[in-house]
């Protein structure tokens, strides 16, 4: 009997994570899901991120030093940034036009506007001591940033994978420019490295079902608690600000990808989607780009004839500054709150929305969350009141697993352009997705 291939595996845990979840709500069965059942979602996630360092550091060195040539690297490297760019600048336009024609802001009650701002003001405070931190640093902090202190202590800490990704591109450059003999066992060691962790990443992903099981149930009894009829209640009240969210993310997702990959990598509608499936299944249940990046760079060397050399430098880089769906969110997401607030803002506060929104993405940690606390700072040069947040973060969690889909589509089509465009695109002969 052929074997179920991996991505239906992960639908089928998915549904019966979400229905064990409301079971759970509705049978006194919380506590249980709670302390039994989410620790493994928690374990597959923490396996998923003990990999993205190693793989990021070791696919980078590889793919810089296969290169062997400074100025194809540069040529390369400011291809995929520009495209990143316009990318992330016309995700961050698409929600700020689609939020002032629905104006989904204006739905809200006074008393339900209280209701959530009682309820989440703890952890708005908390998000916002966040975002103060990072607001009071120098205009060139981030590029200080960006030079790691410790590789060593990068190394340990998801969050700094800027740090890991430029001392990796610093230690490619320099293996290029020492002599042949001297560098090829250094290659070998790298080679040999990415081909182990490679094969561990297999591994881990034949746990994937049962992780995202464990980690849907969870959200579910979080998200109900002990009343199922709760969630229904709250997505109600919330429903109109999330369509309008999910519709940008799906015109981003299905219109405008489509016509880069298409026109630009030269490939068709149905092979690219089919080929990036199973790295997408994984990113709406895990709502981590860095977790998802083993299994997308997999995709897109054996599913879409990526070269390695192209995927192990456009990737990485993408899952790191390249955040469509979290821009497009954050825009939608700062006008929703001012609209709720009875504010209006003018085409140049909106102008400044893009600029910070597209400049917060690029810092912005591949993890779950990452993006609310970058929200806060667009709020603030807004000049929109940061306990609006309130607002937004009872279906925040749900619309981050859309919008991490969208951030690896988008990584995976901006690779295939730059993959097409330098002629390191092999020919597929069969769509591997198991």
């Amino acid at each position: 009997m052929r074997k179920l291939a991996l991505h239906w595996q992960i639908l089928i845990g998915m549904t019966l994570g979400v229905l064990w979840g409301m079971f759970a709500s509705g049978f006194g069965l919380v506590t249980f899901t709670l302390d039994w059942i989410q620790p493994f979602g928690t374990i597959f996630i923490n396996l998923l991120k003990v990999i993205a360092v190693p793989l990021v550091l070791v696919s980078l060195i590889t793919g810089v030093s296969s290169l062997s040539d400074i100025s194809r690297l540069s040529r390369i490297g400011s291809k995929t940034i520009g495209i990143y760019l316009f990318t992330t600048v016309l995700a961050v336009s698409l929600g700020l036009v689609l939020v002032n024609i629905f104006e989904p802001g204006k739905a809200f009650s006074p008393e339900k506007r209280e209701e959530f701002r009682e309820q989440f003001a703890n952890t708005t405070s908390e998000k916002s001591s966040d975002a103060e931190t990072v607001k009071e640093q120098g205009p060139l902090q981030p590029l200080v940033d960006i030079v790691p202190g410790n590789i060593f202590g990068a190394m340990t800490d998801n969050g700094k994978m800027l740090q890991v990704i430029f001392f990796a591109l610093l230690f490619g450059i320099a293996l290029i420019t020492i002599p042949p003999d001297k560098a090829q066992p250094v290659n070998d060691f790298f080679e040999g490295t990415n081909m182990v962790i490679l094969r561990m990443v297999d591994f881990i992903m034949k746990t994937a079902p049962y992780g995202v099981f464990a980690l849907l149930a969870g959200l579910v009894v979080e998200f109900a608690g002990n009343d199922p009829g709760s969630a229904a209640e709250l997505l109600l009240v919330l429903g109109y600000y999330c369509i309008v969210v999910v519709l940008g993310l799906a015109i981003l997702i299905f219109i405008v990808y489509p016509l880069l990959f298409t026109t630009v990598g030269k490939i068709k509608y149905k092979q690219f989607y089919k080929a990036i499936f199973p790295a997408q299944m994984l990113a709406f249940s895990t709502s981590s780009s860095a977790a998802t990046l083993p299994v997308t760079m997999e995709c897109a060397e054996r599913n879409l004839g990526i070269n390695r050399e192209i995927s192990s430098f456009v990737l990485p880089l993408g899952a790191t500054i390249n955040m469509d769906g979290t821009s497009l969110y954050q825009s939608v997401a700062a006008v929703f709150i001012a609209q709720a607030y009875g504010m209006h803002l003018d085409l140049m506060t909106q102008l400044g929305i893009v600029m910070t929104a597209t400049l917060a993405s690029i810092g912005a940690a591949a993890v779950p969350g990452a993006g609310v606390v970058m929200l806060v700072i667009v709020l603030q040069q807004a000049g929109i009141p940061i306990e609006g947040i309130a607002l937004i973060l009872a279906p925040d969690r749900l619309l981050d697993m859309c919008r991490t889909t969208v951030n690896i589509t988008g990584d995976a089509t901006v690779a295939a352009m730059v993959a097409r465009t330098e002629g390191q695109m092999h020919p597929v002969t069969e769509i591997r997705v198991e």
